[in-house]
């Protein structure tokens, strides 16, 4: 048997660039290529003209992909060392956040930030995505091995979730919420939950959960988008954000708009960056994104299957879920099928901290793909 090679080893040579999974890596640099090309074009005419945006996005594209070959470079033995070492550093942070009175929720809708020396902005939030997801599947491989009982493994559960998710929706953070719960949901029903018992925990969470986080969290703006879908004139602002979105993408015609006059739409550069691509690109553009994140996400649940650990396709899953309900959510309500939530386009939308974590999560899901290799 061979014997496996250390992180250094697996950066030299040819052996490094065959283990390449070059139909994970393709869609993610021809996303953020497409995201960059789009971008420079939004922030650099009309109300979002701001191009020192746009050069921090390309820094941290380029430092994301940095990120990428230093993570590919780890021994996954080391993954459960650096996934709880993200969950500690995620919840560290999120404590910060209500005591660093940076409040830029007059911005955002929710007091998500803090304003780290050097790096500036950061949303901890994003970060626990990641730490949860692999401090989960820990945990999941701990009782798939009966290393743990079942009962214990979901006390730990209950508590590794618990204080992140408060805080996240303290803030509140609605959207990065659902897709944590949704990137949990997926980890249980890979792990072998019973199609019953799963059945009744979603149920349950929708019976006593949704009522709550309504009654207790949503902020009435948020509300008013959710009622939108289902009642006209609930929401104007949101609807008239969502009429402007459908008329950009509809202006893009086939290859783009080359009219040079543009639909105005709120946050463009990131909440409706899918609007903005239709808009510059046309259906082309718009069709070209969807292949290539269907592509990406299929490939990751490839790599999940192939997993030499259940830990890992456990990540791959999660992870995957995370950058599923980002597409699918960001794209559904750009076209008004989903309610307007604040999440981006992953390596499409503004945004240096999400491009960072998008990087590090496909960084972990590449490593995990070589490691198969």
């Amino acid at each position: 048997m061979a014997q496996q090679k250390s992180g250094i080893e697996k950066l030299r040579g040819t052996d490094y660039i065959r283990t390449i999974d070059y139909f994970l890596v393709v869609p993610i640099l021809l996303l953020t290529i497409i995201g960059l090309y789009v971008l420079n074009q939004v922030l650099s005419v009309g109300y979002e003209a701001y191009p020192g945006n746009f050069y921090r996005q390309v820094a941290a594209a380029v430092i994301g992909l940095v990120i990428t070959l230093f993570i590919c470079a780890l021994d996954t033995q080391f993954m459960r060392i650096i996934g709880w070492s993200i969950y500690g550093a995620a919840l560290f942070l999120l404590i910060l956040v209500p005591i660093d009175n940076y409040d830029l929720s007059w911005k955002w809708g929710a007091d998500s930030w803090l304003n780290l020396p050097v790096i500036g902005n950061f949303q901890p939030s994003e970060l626990a995505k990641i730490g949860l997801v692999m401090a989960a599947s820990d945990i999941f491989e701990r009782m798939s091995s009966k290393e743990i009982s079942i009962l214990k493994g979901f006390g730990l559960l209950a508590l590794t979730y618990g204080p992140p998710m408060l805080l996240i929706l303290s803030q509140p953070d609605f959207g990065t919420a659902m897709v944590i719960v949704f990137s949990f949901v997926c980890i249980l029903f890979v792990w072998g939950l019973k199609y019953r018992y799963f059945l009744l925990a979603i149920s349950s969470v929708i019976v006593i959960g949704v009522p709550f986080v309504w009654r207790f969290y949503l902020k009435p703006y948020q509300r008013k988008r959710i009622l939108a879908l289902v009642f006209e004139g609930s929401d104007p602002e949101g609807e008239y954000n969502l009429v402007q979105s459908k008329a950009a993408i509809a202006s893009g015609g086939l290859a783009g708009n080359n009219t040079g006059v543009l639909i105005k739409v709120p946050v463009k550069e990131s909440d409706f960056i899918y609007s903005a691509v239709s808009e510059h690109l046309g259906f082309i553009g718009t069709t070209a994104v969807v292949i290539l994140a269907f592509f990406f996400l299929c490939r990751c649940l490839y790599v999940a299957n192939k997993a030499s650990r259940k830990s890992f396709s456990f990540i791959v899953v999660g992870l995957t879920a995370s950058f599923a309900f980002h597409f699918i959510e960001n794209m559904g309500m750009s076209v008004g099928l989903l309610p307007i939530t604040g999440i981006p386009l992953p390596f499409l939308s503004l945004g240096g901290t999400a491009m960072l974590v998008n990087y590090i999560s496909f960084g972990i899901i590449l490593n995990i793909s070589m490691e198969n290799r």
